[in-house]
């Protein structure tokens, strides 16, 4: 049967509709040809931040290493980070891994993400390979609107369906221990281990989670300890998890190391959620872990970095963010040892990969009731919004701008999140699109009067929380958002003495005079939930707006940076 023209354009449509991959370029159609390798894999993703959906997520173009960590990665970007790991520019996965050209690469590839996507890619490796695991590193229930107002509840069932075998946690606590608990000891008892060996009660010291579990696959017991976001009472209120305690626990998991090693695991992996400076660092230190599959600092780095430590080597791996991304590591395990291996880092590219079915109309039933909702339109934008990166993205900006005008204030603070989608120029803004920045359990705005060296030490404090020369006290998260001043940055001085140059307009801000700073999210203790969320508070300025035009980025000053790799 011959097609006419319109017939075959009817044809895509449908196709494109149903979400059917509309490859039209020879190598697309072999871009998830896996060869099979070895007799044991194990598959990880981390930091979806409840993306359901596909998404458009942009790399940062600012990521500095500081001392040790200075042009290694994960702290490359852009050309730097293409040329390291021999990756094409304006290929597929120069897309997928750096912010070179972003918006029209965007346009060209489509969309990363989305669990029906994700699901159907999982489907297919595991099927190809047969003894796997699937491991989620965390960050999996926040990021949305629906999670948020669901309690992670869309995101569990996703989690169940996707057929996870174990996780482990840092967002997730902030929705409080209990409803943590709730979910570990209910919706995923039988299904999926929650595991944490670095969490333990105030009082006792008794472990809150399970610490590891041992699964054999092909004949082979493979060891997966947990490690939970160390700095989670830190970076978050205290009083979500305020009869916890959490931290990196180096010589209890040496212990455990040593415990699964001594209960015949002829493979130990690191399910982490440290950030992977803390990562790399840790597997230095801690002998017998074969692989870290690491997260939380949203890093997607296509080859394992190899750490030599006292008894041998171990993989460091981190697997980027927002679902852009499936890991699969295949070992060859033999004599009760690791003897070859192969990973790569897969983009889930949407129109590449037809949705499952299931999946799909999961996701439909979990959105439906806050469909219209969400689908709001409040503004257009002609600017790439974006959030990613050690210094303010466009979408931060935005959110600054909004404080400043709603609050009357000279100077607005936002957090240094990571999250939240990437929206492209001439793209309508949704209410959506405004809770995938701001969707969290602490949202509410303040308005504080700050001295100017109080200011000068709350940007000292974070900026150390960043560039802090072990990575050990870097405690997560990027530089705090910053509108309406100006200051400059040197990242490798001392503690203390990399803020400098404060300023509003040409004036200098006097250490000794009082300024009114807007901000939102405060982890501060007795902080009250009282202010307007911040969700509101945007939602409403976009609406008076109506159209986001593209602006200057409003970066510090930064000082001591010249060819650092991590800047493009």
């Amino acid at each position: 049967m011959t097609l006419s023209r319109r017939e075959f354009l009817q044809a895509l449509a449908a196709a494109a509709a149903a979400g059917l991959p509309l490859a039209s370029r020879p190598q697309d159609e072999t871009f998830y040809d896996l060869p099979r390798f070895g007799n044991v894999s194990l598959l990880h993703f981390t930091d979806c931040h409840a993306q359901l959906l596909p998404a458009h997520f942009r790399e940062p173009s600012v990521n500095l290493g500081v001392a040790a960590s200075a042009n290694r990665p994960p702290h490359l970007v852009g050309g730097a980070l293409l040329k390291h790991f021999r990756l094409r520019p304006g290929s597929r996965e120069a897309h997928a891994f750096t912010h070179l050209d972003f918006a029209q690469a965007a346009k060209t590839y489509g969309k990363l993400g989305g669990f029906a996507h994700l699901a159907t890619l999982v489907k297919k490796v595991r099927d190809e390979r047969g003894a796997s695991l699937l491991l989620d590193g965390g960050d999996t229930w926040q990021g949305s609107a629906t999670s948020l107002w669901t309690r992670g509840q869309d995101m569990i069932e996703a989690q169940k369906l996707l057929g996870i075998d174990m996780t482990t946690g840092h967002w997730e606590f902030t929705y409080g221990a209990a409803r943590v608990k709730e979910v570990v000891d209910g919706d995923f008892a039988g299904k999926i281990e929650f595991l944490a060996q670095n969490v333990e009660t105030n009082d006792f010291g008794d472990p809150v989670f399970k610490p590891y579990t041992i699964r054999e696959l092909a004949g082979v017991p493979i060891g997966i300890i947990g490690q939970a976001f160390p700095y989670t009472p830190i970076a978050h209120p205290r009083r979500f998890v305020a009869e916890w305690r959490f931290g990196i626990e180096e010589e209890r998991l040496q212990r455990r190391v040593n415990e699964v090693r001594g209960k015949g695991a002829g493979v130990v992996a690191l399910l982490s959620h440290n950030g992977m400076d803390v990562d790399l660092k840790l597997a230095s230190r801690v002998t017998g872990i074969d692989v870290i599959l690491g997260g939380h600092t949203h890093d997607g780095v296509p080859v394992p970095i190899v750490v030599a430590n006292a008894s041998g080597k171990t993989l460091v791996t981190n697997a980027g963010s927002n679902g852009k991304f499936l890991a699969v590591l295949d070992l060859a395990v033999k004599d009760g040892r690791i003897s070859d291996y192969r990973y790569r880092l897969l983009p889930v590219f949407a129109e590449l990969l037809r949705p499952d079915a299931a999946m799909a109309r999961l996701i439909e039933a979990q959105r439906s009731p806050y469909a219209g909702k969400l689908s709001e339109r409040l503004a257009l934008t002609e600017a790439l919004l974006y959030r990613r990166g050690n210094f303010n993205g466009s979408f931060d900006q935005l959110i600054l701008d909004a404080l400043m005008e709603a609050k009357g204030a000279p100077i607005a603070f936002s957090p240094g999140f990571r999250w939240g989608a990437t929206l492209l120029p001439g793209e309508a803004v949704t209410l959506e699109d405004v809770m995938s920045q701001t969707a969290i359990t602490y949202p509410h705005t303040v308005v504080t009067e700050m001295s100017g060296s109080t200011i000068k030490a709350v940007l000292e404090d974070v900026c150390d929380n960043l560039f802090n020369p072990d990575p050990y006290y870097q405690q997560g998260g990027d530089m705090v958002r910053v509108g309406g001043m100006t200051y400059s940055c040197e990242p490798g001085a001392q503690r203390g003495a990399r803020i400098g140059d404060m300023r509003i307009g040409e004036r200098p801000i006097e250490p000794g005079k009082t300024y009114k700073v807007a901000s939102w999210a405060s982890v501060a203790e007795g902080a009250r939930d009282e202010g307007e969320p911040a969700w509101d508070l945007l939602a409403r300025y976009l609406r008076e707006k109506k159209i986001v035009r593209p602006s200057k980025l409003k970066l510090p000053r930064l000082i001591g940076v010249k060819g650092n790799r991590g800047l493009a």
